[in-house]
């Protein structure tokens, strides 16, 4: 079944709001606030934290393909992908806003509740996200729709995230009360916009091609995908970019914490680590909204996706040799400014990238999987963030960063045995680390053979 034919930029946006919801609030949240906001608010310990981070993205892993089998066999009235937006929408909100709340209760307690909340979360957001995902492949078969739409889920992710971040410290404020008390209103307010964003998506979305269907469940789909050598090589790539932002996002809360010593208020603009992090966000928002005319201009998707390797890999190692004083703030903002330029222009090249794959595997195969190529997708997404949550962790706590719980009063405590040794390791993860990360990109790139 063709789809052709100009979409109405109400379509669009309304995709966009999708990620918006999704990325640019409980992902960006959960990558750049939780690790931080577990080990210095709720109260665990660097080990248990690692081990959650680690534990529950990969249940995500295991999770995804599954959830991308399930979504190509959906059958409903509102079409295959779109019923798990519509439905999954309330859940999402709702077991967000709870992960953000800390109970009065002891070491033990607190554990459970994070464990228990963080794998429901990450469940809820593989039921709603893999087939979000999904969806960019029935909306449209024209290439240069597929390009928009991914520009326009790019955009909403990161003007979402921008307004997130930003507006972290500014609520704090407003909220007022113990740090527990702040999160736990800030996170029914951004649970009840990330449902609403997500209900829109679903609601304002199309499915106008019709998945060609496995005529029953086997597993030759999922076999099919390691003898798919556009797919190993682009999942190793999605793998490696959420190392690149999971290494920066994890650890942004540490470098303004202990490497500056704390929020940097410059002309009455507090700059703190979501702050910091937000002037990335937009320019991602600017440049994911100008990668289709990047990307036309260097004649290809690979070609476009190694020059932004490229921009992250020079920019990243640069700021390395920032000094580790809040006097530089400025030049540290402007590099991870002309940072974001390259992660902007690459991440919707991914998601497109993906759609072309699932396009070679349905011409291959005969039958369509863009359920499970696109799962495969949030699956690197998941992974990636799960090794680098769970090293930056690992490697603070090895570096001498101690947290835990005060067993009488509840509160967490946090101590560090040297503080040059942690600094060091903070920085180099946000610098060192995503640089060497960025080259392994561009190396993958060689290989992966689709030429679009």
């Amino acid at each position: 079944m063709k789809a052709n034919g100009k979409i109405k930029l109400r379509e669009k946006i309304g995709y966009g709001l999708g990620d918006a919801a999704a990325g640019g609030i409980a992902w960006k949240v959960m990558s750049i606030a939780f690790p931080l906001f577990f080990t210095n608010i709720f109260g665990l310990t660097v080990a248990d934290a690692a081990t959650l981070m680690l534990v529950a993205r990969l249940f995500d892993v295991v999770t995804d393909p599954v959830m991308g089998a399930i979504a190509d066999r959906t059958q409903s009235r509102w079409g295959t992908y779109r019923p798990w937006l519509i439905f999954g929408a309330i859940p999402l909100g709702i077991v967000f806003a709870l992960l953000l709340f800390t109970p009065p209760f002891g070491p033990v307690g607190k554990r459970i509740w994070a464990y228990s909340l963080f794998l429901l979360m990450v469940a809820v957001y593989t039921a709603v996200n893999v087939p979000y995902g999904s969806l960019l492949g029935v909306m449209t078969d024209d290439d240069n729709e597929k390009n928009q739409f991914s520009s326009f889920r790019m955009v909403g992710a990161y003007a979402m995230g921008s307004v997130t971040l930003l507006a972290f410290p500014y609520l704090q404020k407003l909220i007022g009360g113990t740090p527990q008390h702040q999160y736990a209103v800030m996170g029914v307010v951004f649970g009840a916009v990330a449902a609403l964003g997500t209900l829109a998506c679903g609601l304002l979305t199309r499915e106008r091609l019709r998945p060609v269907r496995a005529e029953k469940f086997s597993f030759k789909p999922f076999a099919d995908l390691f003898r798919n050598k556009p797919w190993i090589y682009l999942t190793l790539i999605g793998v490696c970019t959420n190392f690149f932002n999971g290494f920066r996002y994890a650890v942004a809360g540490y470098l303004l914490e202990y490497c500056l010593h704390g929020d940097v208020t410059v002309s009455g603009l507090i700059i703190n680590y979501t702050v910091f992090m937000t002037f990335g966000e937009v320019t991602c928002m600017v440049f994911g909204g100008y990668c289709p005319r990047f990307t036309k201009w260097v004649g290809s998707k690979r070609k476009a996706f190694a020059w932004a390797a490229v921009i992250c890999a020079v920019t990243s190692l640069g700021f390395f040799f920032i000094p580790m004083d809040p006097a530089y703030i400025w030049l540290m903002v402007a590099t991870v400014i002309l940072t974001s330029v390259g992660i902007g222009l690459y991440s919707p090249l991914l998601w497109s990238m993906y759609a072309d794959v699932a396009d070679y595997a349905t011409e291959k195969n005969g039958t369509s999987s863009t359920g499970l190529i696109f799962s495969s997708g949030t699956m690197a997404q998941k992974f990636g963030s799960a090794i680098s949550g769970f090293l930056v962790t690992l490697l603070l706590g090895l570096s001498g960063f101690i947290s835990d719980t005060n067993p009488v009063t509840g509160d967490s405590v946090v101590s560090i045995t040297s503080v040059t040794s942690v600094q060091t390791m903070v920085w180099s993860l946000f610098s060192l680390f995503p640089a060497a990360v960025a080259l392994l990109i561009l190396l993958l790139l060689r290989f992966y053979p689709i030429r679009k």
